[in-house]
């Protein structure tokens, strides 16, 4: 029988969890566990799980970080207990994930351990996050345009299916990367060494909608997202990092001024510019000198 794991890494975020973990626990395909990666919540996540008895179910499993490792260390440490657990495959959430019931059961009818499949995030009637089609780079924004199954430029961790086979051929997701991109860089470290990557148009994750906007310079269309400064670090940050590992001289002919158009549109449509700007320099400095790692704190952003 094929042994599917669920994880889902929590942060601060104990209401949303409860309504993640429900939804997991009455999804119409069985699995073997659910695993809580717990990132050192300040909120009393832990407690107030352990008062509404959710961590007596059976399937869950409860791992504890130490510190705040960012969403990469939390979906490196629960992919890893998961297949050292013996999953055959490791299906990957937020703790704002709530899946429909058939989410699984959809994804299994088209998953094979040669690629890697992901749930589709939604909001209504809308994409949760903008999702690029394969051939051709399509941008589709509305849930109802995605096929059953088509290949993918990426896929968030969010209801992200990918195998044992995968893994040990790869490894784990790179925790240096805090938040922001750790499951770009997997999605193309895994189209690097052969794998494709699909999404399952039938296979639904409700999931509060990104805050992005288009923008147009010079006939260039860019989808923007409106984030916080301490955000825009390490977006900035981690799509050059990597840009300078994938992408060769295109990290400084395309990824980095694409980035300045990035941190010009965030001028223009959203707050705290000063900080913006201190966020987006700060993101260039350290990823040229490859400075990793949760590093918002040290520029006080």
């Amino acid at each position: 029988m094929t042994k599917v794991i669920a994880v889902v890494v929590t942060y601060n975020r104990k209401i949303l969890l409860l309504n993640c973990i429900d939804a997991l626990l009455h999804q119409s395909l069985n699995f073997d566990k659910i695993i809580i990666v717990d990132n050192a919540s300040t909120d009393g996540t832990i407690e107030f799980l352990e008062a509404k008895k959710i961590l007596d179910h059976p399937k869950l499993v409860l791992l504890k970080q130490n510190e705040n490792t960012g969403g990469a260390g939390g979906f490196s440490t629960g992919m890893k207990y998961a297949f050292e657990s013996g999953a055959d495959y490791v299906w990957m959430m937020d703790d704002d994930a709530v899946p429909h019931q058939n989410a699984l059961e959809q994804l299994m009818n088209h998953a094979t351990p040669n690629h890697i499949y992901g749930s589709l995030a939604v909001n209504g009637k809308d994409t949760a996050w903008t999702t690029t089609l394969l051939p051709g780079s399509k941008t589709i924004d509305s849930k109802n345009l995605i096929p059953i199954i088509s290949e993918v430029q990426s896929l968030p961790f969010l209801g992200y299916l990918t195998s044992k086979e995968i893994f040990e051929k790869l490894g784990l997701p790179d925790n240096s990367y805090f938040i922001a991109a750790d499951d770009v860089e997997y999605c193309l470290r895994a189209q690097r060494a052969g794998f494709k990557t699909y999404v399952c148009g039938q296979s639904y994750i409700e999931h509060p909608k990104s805050d992005r906007y288009p923008f147009n310079l010079f006939g260039k269309k860019l989808i923007c997202l409106k984030l916080v400064p301490w955000k825009r670090y390490y977006d900035t940050r981690n799509r050059l990092l990597i840009a300078r590992k994938y992408y060769g001289v295109k990290a400084f002919t395309q990824t980095l001024p694409a980035s300045f158009v990035r941190l010009f549109a965030a001028l223009i449509n959203e707050p705290n510019r000063v900080m913006q700007i201190k966020a987006f320099f700060a993101g260039v400095y350290d990823a040229l000198l490859k400075n990793t790692g949760r590093r918002h704190d040290y520029w006080k952003l």
